[in-house]
């Protein structure tokens, strides 16, 4: 998921909060893997990394109406939150670290070299038709 903030603030009188979106979508994409691999009604454990109490609080608020069907597809998510420390040191958080700068370099300046984006593309979710684009990848706006 990748937001043009700065576009993302001059399209919209009230743009949503950046994270909050990026959760709402990337949470959509997550369902939509869950349900190709007929495992959408398992209980899931999403792992987000923690911001400070405030921002963890407003995170988890959005993932609950994310969950409870405030989402493309309005139905509900059987998807658990768990809100990590950095220091916890997860093996996840720090793939995701890894992937989230290229991933932006990629969609903010498509025509410089990125060594990295060429292999990430290759491992993205595809969707069942087989287009990362929106699926694995989604820009906004």
């Amino acid at each position: 998921m990748v937001i043009d903030k700065v576009r993302h603030k001059a399209r919209y009188a009230s743009p949503d909060h950046p994270y909050h979106l990026a959760l709402k979508y990337g949470l959509e994409r997550v369902y939509d893997f869950l349900r190709l691999k007929t495992q959408e009604e398992r209980l899931t454990t999403v792992v987000c990394e923690a911001r400070g109490a405030k921002e963890d609080k407003e995170m988890e608020l959005a993932f609950r109406r994310v969950c409870d069907g405030d989402n493309r597809s309005k139905c509900s998510y059987p998807l658990r939150l768990v809100v990590a420390d950095k220091k916890t040191n997860s093996e996840g958080l720090q793939l995701a670290d890894l992937v989230a700068r290229p991933l932006g370099l990629h969609v903010l300046r498509p025509k410089q070299p990125n060594r990295a984006w060429d292999v990430l593309q290759t491992k993205l979710f595809a969707g069942q038709h087989g287009v990362v684009q929106g699926n694995g990848l989604k820009v906004f706006p």
